[in-house]
């Protein structure tokens, strides 16, 4: 897999003081989109690291530890590079599901302003209700807190300052 392999050398190569995994996770999403790995963009490859943070630098440091000689293997990189991604594609189908199933259970307002927020990643009232016209503000403020109650979103801040944000993984 060439982008594990390039992602594998960036990391052993260290370029910068810091940022270097950071910025190898950027570089991991924009080549797996350009292999039209398409559906990266919908789960995150930084949250399945972060969970997986031990496993990274051990297979890190198992292939790292014969670098640039001639018995150097990548092996244990690329498993755990194809593990993540097996992991991630379980997970949007899980998304995926739940989606399906809430479509039956929530109405078509509540999905628009499911898909709006999850579009945006967060929220203000003010802003849906400008997006979202046919709807009165009281009525978007009510499936707000019917969203948030299921689970559906987070809020975080009081009165004015009440932002609501997507659930970046329902399965994680």
């Amino acid at each position: 897999m060439i982008t594990a392999a390039f992602v594998y050398e960036f990391l052993s190569i260290h370029p910068y003081q810091d940022g270097n995994g950071r910025l190898s996770r950027l570089l991991t999403l924009l080549l797996l989109m350009k292999q039209d790995y398409r559906f990266i963009q919908y789960v995150s490859f930084e949250n399945m690291i972060e969970k997986r943070k031990e496993a990274y630098y051990m297979a890190l440091i198992e292939c790292q530890k014969n670098r640039y000689k001639e018995n150097e293997r990548i092996d244990s990189w690329i498993m755990f590079f194809l593990e993540c991604l097996i992991g991630l594609s379980h997970r949007l189908a899980a998304k995926y599901e739940i989606y399906s199933r809430l479509k039956t259970v929530i109405n078509k307002r509540q999905q628009s302003v499911l898909e709006y927020i999850n579009d945006h990643k967060t929220a203000q009232v003010g802003e849906i209700a400008s997006q979202l016209k046919s709807y009165s503000r009281n009525t978007l403020k009510k499936d707000l807190a019917f969203l948030v109650k299921e689970g559906l979103l987070l809020k975080t801040g009081e009165g004015r300052g009440v932002h609501y944000h997507a659930i970046e993984s329902v399965s994680s």
